[in-house]
Order: structure tokens, then C-alpha cells, then sequence
């Protein structure tokens, strides 16, 4: 069976922004768009189901916050000190 692709009139890339460059196509159980200009695809799965869990990283990770103590959101005033750069001159 070969695969159908149809352009979306008026679809709007997500990725480069380009207007009619997008077309779908689906499988027996995932539907896909794809942007002819910049190569981006994105897909779904067609009954509803979530789609695979998402790699774990440092960045997307659980982490345990408790453990780390909270800023103060209100700190003690420091005062700041202004010393004169001694290579700047004054201009008259």
C-alpha cells in the first residue's frame, strides 16, 4: 500500500514559519505532518494514546528540591561602594 501525502492549505510551519509547505499522511496507527522546505515532522498517535515517555535528562529530571535550602526573598540591605577608577580623567 503506498502512502498518500496531501498538502494543508493555509498550514503554517511551526518550525520555519513558511505558509503551504506543510503535508500529512498517516499509517495504521500514527498520523504525521511535514514541512517541505525545512524538513520538520511531528506525528501522533491516531486513537488518542500518549506517546512514549520522554527520555530522562538533567534537564527534564525530577529533582528532589526539598534539600536545598530557599533564598530569603527579602535579604538585608548591603551597602555598595564606589571607588574612582584612577585612569579616568576628568574632562573640562
Amino acid at each position: 500500500m503506498s502512502v498518500i501525502k496531501r498538502f494543508v492549505a493555509g498550514a503554517v510551519c511551526p518550525r520555519c514559519g513558511e505558509m503551504d509547505t506543510i503535508r500529512v499522511y498517516r499509517n495504521e496507527i500514527r498520523e504525521y505532518r511535514e514541512c517541505v522546505k525545512c524538513d520538520y515532522v511531528d506525528g501522533q498517535n491516531l486513537d488518542g494514546s500518549p506517546e512514549e515517555a520522554e527520555l530522562e535528562t538533567r534537564v527534564n529530571k525530577q529533582s528532589s528540591k526539598q534539600s536545598e535550602p530557599k533564598p530569603d526573598p527579602n535579604p538585608a540591605a548591603q551597602p555598595l561602594m564606589f571607588v574612582p577608577n584612577p585612569g579616568l580623567k576628568k574632562k573640562d
